[in-house]
Formats: C-alpha cells, structure tokens, sequence
C-alpha cells in the first residue's frame, strides 16, 4: 500500500487517481502513526513553501517524517512542492526545509519575461542525469506536465536525477537512497508519468 501524507497542500486525490488506475492500494493521511509504519510514503503538495513547513510542524508530521525516512530508510516520493520540501531552504517565505537533499530552492529568474511566463505551466521535456529503476521505461527528454514558480538548485551533482529547460537549464528531479523528488506531476502527466508512478510502487514492493 502507498501511504500519500495530507498536509493540506493540495493535490492528493488526483495522485490518489493515478495510483488507484495502476490497481495499487492507496490510503491517505493526517496521522503520524501511520507514516512510521508505511511501507512507502508520497509527499505531494500544491501551494506554499512557509505555510507547508509551518502545517508539517503543528501536526508532528515533521518528527514522523525525519524518522520514517531517515532512521527506517521508508521509500518516498516527493511531488512538485513535496520535492521542494525535502530541500534544506526556499527563498518561498525564506523557510528551512526537511534538509534530505543538499540542495536549496530558488524562484525562476528569465530574461525573456514575453516568451517565458512565471508560473512555468505546461509540458517540458525531461532529460536523465543518471540511472534510475524510478525511471525504467522513460525515455530520456520525454516530456512531462509542469507548474511552478520555483526550481531547486544544487553542486551535489551525486543527487540530481533529472533536469529540464525553460530559457535555462534548472533541475527538476533528486533521487539519494531511498529518497527520490521530482518537480514535475506525473499524475498529470499521462503515460509516461504513470509509468514513473509504476516504477516507484514496484521498487518499494520488491523492497
């Protein structure tokens, strides 16, 4: 079963969704105790970095999260702002993040304010940085479906695991053990985006 943690942040149901249309049990929760004995975790998110942090720390989220992924090596996927949590710092409310990655997040900054909107929305292309069973049967510089304002940053070449391009270079996916976030919606982002949600049920399950 993949727990998929509620920290009010948006977007669960539709990765609820997805899962649910690859036949794999799904649960979704508010409560610690069943993050420290989850088999896997999904940490989604639409919304603000600050007040995401603030929500994960007045639940005791924050504590069963640091244990569960840290301390029992749980398998997690993070989404979007999920992924951008799991980073040390955001200039987002210039808030301390869950610090898993050695990596902080920035706001886009374009030249071309005509051509390249902020909100970055729509489909950009993905290319691999490295090997992945998260990534087995994608193609590298598939597409997938994008939103945000926001991108991770990092000299920790070791973590990246994706990268993509809106006027510039950015990175847009992280994987480190049993951790792994991407920027991008893969329940949004059809079949190649569900074949990533595969991937990830299938290595927690052999796990």
């Amino acid at each position: 079963m993949i727990t998929i943690i509620d920290y009010q942040m948006g977007n669960l149901h539709s990765v609820k969704r997805a899962f649910n249309r690859l036949l794999v049990d799904v649960r979704i929760t508010t409560n610690p105790d069943d993050i420290l004995s989850a088999k896997q975790l999904i940490l989604p998110g639409v919304g603000h970095f600050g007040k995401a942090m603030d929500h994960l720390k007045n639940t005791g989220l924050l504590e069963a999260l640091n244990e569960a992924v840290l301390v029992k090596k749980t398998p997690v996927l993070g989404i979007c702002l999920g992924m951008q949590l799991m980073t040390k710092h955001s200039e987002e409310g210039d808030c301390e993040g869950l610090g898993w990655f050695d990596a902080d997040v920035v706001r886009f900054q374009v030249k071309d304010t005509l051509k390249y909107k902020i909100p970055n929305i729509g489909w950009c292309d993905v290319k691999h940085a490295k090997e992945s069973r998260n990534l087995n049967g994608i193609n590298s510089n598939d597409p997938f479906y994008f939103v945000h304002s926001f991108h991770a940053r990092t000299s920790d070449q070791s973590i990246i695991l994706g990268t993509s391009d809106y006027e510039s270079e950015f990175v847009c996916a992280l994987e480190k053990e049993n951790m792994c976030g991407v920027q991008f919606h893969p329940e949004k982002s059809h079949e190649v985006g569900l074949q990533l949600l595969s991937n990830f049920a299938e290595k927690t399950m052999d796990n």
